[in-house]
């Protein structure tokens, strides 16, 4: 049995740090959200009693989702719709954009996709009130549309992403498609789509954290309460509070966390095959 040299045991260890500073933070939050409020001041990192740490988890939940200001369930349901819709139109219109830049020869194609790319350097604060004074017009403003809708005519990004992908599928497939009397229709959705699944699970789950996260378009475009999505409620959570109850606001910030960190781990390995895999090699 060979020994580890010098150099793997410093990598080694190099990435058990880099894996305990990059989980600190979450531990915290999760030993915070389990801590009584009588022991925020505790610099140990577990509350005691440790087996009462179940027993403060589920009253600050509780506390949390059973508030009669902030409500969390509402949130999350107006969340889960936004991500829903906006994920399912980006993954769609995306990949038909992409088939369309990868496998389909047209006049002016490159400069097209150049100028599809120049997009992805205008920061969203830049068409911010463009927007706005567009969906005012339109009669949007105040409901989910403005966060959804303009999901299902892609994202530059996520075109870019799947077009690479498309381009390493070998165009053997699409020949003996064609003699099976497919046209782009068929080749798309019996070949490219199912060769892609790892891609279109990249670009499903970073388009998901996008939206889950985004607290700038929310803020701007929702001004009901009740249509609040939990980036703004956790927002109104903290602000209504006052003096910030840290464990509270721990216990809601993990309800904002758990979708997210379940979508990962379910997409964990087509997450991985969509990075390091480009196309499909004959």
């Amino acid at each position: 049995m060979r020994l580890p040299t010098t150099s793997t045991l410093a990598l080694l260890l190099a990435r058990i740090a880099i894996i305990i500073l990059f989980a600190l933070p979450l531990l915290w939050m999760l030993a915070t959200a389990a801590r009584p409020e009588s022991q925020l001041g505790d610099p140990a990192l577990l509350p005691r009693p440790i087996h009462a740490v179940p027993r403060f988890a589920a009253e600050n939940m509780q506390a949390v989702l059973t508030d009669d200001v902030v409500q969390f369930p509402v949130y999350l349901r107006n969340s889960l719709y936004v991500a829903v819709l906006s994920v399912t139109g980006t993954v769609a219109a995306s990949a038909i954009v992409a088939y369309g830049f990868a496998r389909v020869r047209w006049r002016g194609r490159r400069v097209v996709f150049g100028l599809m790319l120049a997009t992805m350097m205008i920061p969203f604060p830049v068409i911010m009130v463009p927007l706005y004074l567009i969906f005012r017009e339109v009669g949007w403003i105040g409901s989910f549309k403005p966060l959804w809708i303009p999901a299902w005519f892609g994202n530059a990004f996520s075109i870019f992403l799947l077009r690479q992908f498309f381009v390493g599928i070998p165009r053997e497939l699409d020949e003996a498609a064609r003699l099976d009397g497919c046209g782009h229709v068929g080749i798309f959705r019996h070949i490219v789509v199912p060769l892609s699944l790892p891609a279109l699970a990249v670009v499903a789950l970073l388009h998901f954290m996008a939206v889950w996260n985004d607290f700038l378009a929310p803020l701007i475009f929702l001004t009901d309460r009740d249509s609040f999505t939990l980036a703004l409620g956790l927002h109104l959570y903290q602000s209504q509070q006052g003096s910030t109850p840290w464990n509270l606001l721990m216990a809601a910030s993990v309800l904002f966390v758990v979708p997210a960190v379940l979508l990962f781990l379910l997409t964990q390995r087509s997450f991985v095959e969509g990075i390091a895999t480009k196309g499909v090699k004959g």
